[in-house]
């Protein structure tokens, strides 16, 4: 039977690669926030945003954390993307690369 600690070293292996993950995703939401700003878009996509929930909530068929769940997590997740592509609009923030780069 596995101990406590070994599910708390499970959990904190799953939380580095979200972490990863999330900064992936964050470094494409910036480029995707230099695009509009050289395109003169809009930061907020209300429409763009209802079809990622849309597809979350798709991907979310099985599990413990249902569509509703996962929906709640990335209108949060969308809340930061948004966030970052509005302070790159106003040339608050540089995004480095993975390997160091900005």
């Amino acid at each position: 039977m596995r101990t406590l600690d070994d599910l708390r070293n499970d959990i904190d292996r799953v939380d580095e690669v979200l972490v990863r993950l999330l900064n992936e995703r964050a470094r494409v939401a910036c480029e995707i926030g230099r695009l509009k700003k050289a395109q003169g878009i809009e930061v907020y996509q209300p429409g763009r945003e209802q079809q990622v929930l849309e597809h979350v909530r798709n991907v979310a068929v099985e599990g413990p954390l249902g569509p509703d769940a996962i929906a709640r997590l990335f209108e949060r997740i969308i809340d930061e993307a948004r966030r970052l592509e509005r302070r790159l609009v106003h040339d608050e923030i540089s995004v480095v690369s993975d390997d160091g780069h900005s």
